[in-house]
C-alpha cells in the first residue's frame, strides 16, 4: 500500500549539514506517524524521531536532539530530516518509516508498518 524512498545521503565533512528526504507513495493517509531510524556499522538500529501528524508532536532521541530537525513539505507527501553539526559518529544508513501513531520514548521497529530502502550518510574529513 505504501512505498517510501529516502534520498539526500552522501559524503559530508564533520560539522557540515545534510538534508534527507522521504518521499511517500501509495495510500499514506492512514499513517499519521513518520519516523527516522539509522543503523551504523556494527551497531543496532537506532530510532531518531517520530513525528505525529495527528497532533504535531515530534519525539526525539537524545543523541540527535538539538542538531537534527524534522519538517513536512507543505504541498508534497515528502518529509525532511535536516542534519546539522554532523559528527563522524553520525555515519549510518538512514531509514524513514511510517506507522499509525508515535509512542513516546519507544522506537521499536515493530511499531512501524512500512520502511524505505535507506540512504547512506558518511561523515568524514
Amino acid at each position: 500500500q505504501v512505498q517510501l524512498v529516502e534520498s539526500g545521503g552522501g559524503l559530508v565533512q564533520p560539522g557540515g549539514s545534510l538534508r534527507l528526504s522521504c518521499d511517500k507513495f501509495g495510500h499514506t493517509s492512514d499513517y499519521a506517524a513518520t519516523a527516522w531510524f539509522r543503523q551504523a556499522p556494527g551497531k543496532e538500529r537506532e530510532g531518531l524521531l517520530c513525528n505525529s501528524e495527528a497532533n504535531g508532536t515530534t519525539y526525539w532521541t537524545d543523541s540527535v536532539k538539538g542538531r537534527f530537525t524534522f519538517s513536512r513539505h507543505p504541498t508534497e507527501i515528502t518529509d525532511y530530516l535536516e542534519m546539522n553539526s554532523l559528527k563522524t559518529e553520525d555515519k549510518a544508513v538512514y531509514y524513514c518509516a511510517v506507522g499509525l501513531a508515535c509512542y513516546s520514548g519507544d522506537y521499536d521497529a515493530r511499531d512501524y508498518d512500512y520502511w524505505g530502502q535507506g540512504t547512506q550518510v558518511t561523515v568524514s574529513s
